[in-house]
């Protein structure tokens, strides 16, 4: 399929899409991830795993633009929420250099941000180990995508 959008659905109980993220969710806040939720699955889907970007971040790492504030993979078929700071799933490694979750904490003064929450759909069961970056997991998985969907979110330091 390729990373192209597709009918998958992103929700989350903590911000509408477009809308502001709420503080708890943020660097300044309790910084724990979101509730999310997901519907409209591919026929076929045999796990998921969950990314958050933020692309307006100012920064060029290993070719890549923006920063990675969630990696979470290894998720199962038969799951389409996730709780407020779970500990469902696998962690990889974000731009903070720590696993799992690191919420929005963008410069000060670099106004509004758009964090990007990605919802990808496998064909396969995911048995990858912890600490995988974004791109070692894109590249691990891209031939068994077979949907995706994004929901962004925002926020702007105070």
């Amino acid at each position: 399929m390729g990373f192209a959008l597709s009918s998958l659905q992103l929700t989350s109980t903590a911000f509408t899409k477009g809308g502001a993220i709420a503080t708890q969710h943020t660097g300044e806040g309790a910084d724990i991830s979101p509730a999310l939720a997901w519907s409209n699955i591919p026929e076929g889907t045999q796990s998921f795993a969950i990314i958050c970007h933020d692309p307006d971040a100012p920064l060029v790492k290993n070719a890549s633009y923006g920063f990675v504030h969630w990696v979470l993979y290894n998720l199962p078929a038969d799951l389409n929420q996730l709780d407020e700071g779970t500990n469902v799933g696998t962690p990889g490694i974000n731009d903070f250099g720590n696993l799992g979750y690191g919420g929005p904490m963008p410069p000060e003064g670099h106004g509004v941000h758009h964090y990007y929450f990605w919802i990808l759909a496998f064909d396969k069961q995911l048995d990858l180990p912890e600490g995988l970056s974004m791109a070692e997991l894109l590249e691990q998985t891209e031939p068994h995508l077979l949907g995706m969907n994004r929901l962004i979110g925002t926020y702007q330091r105070g």
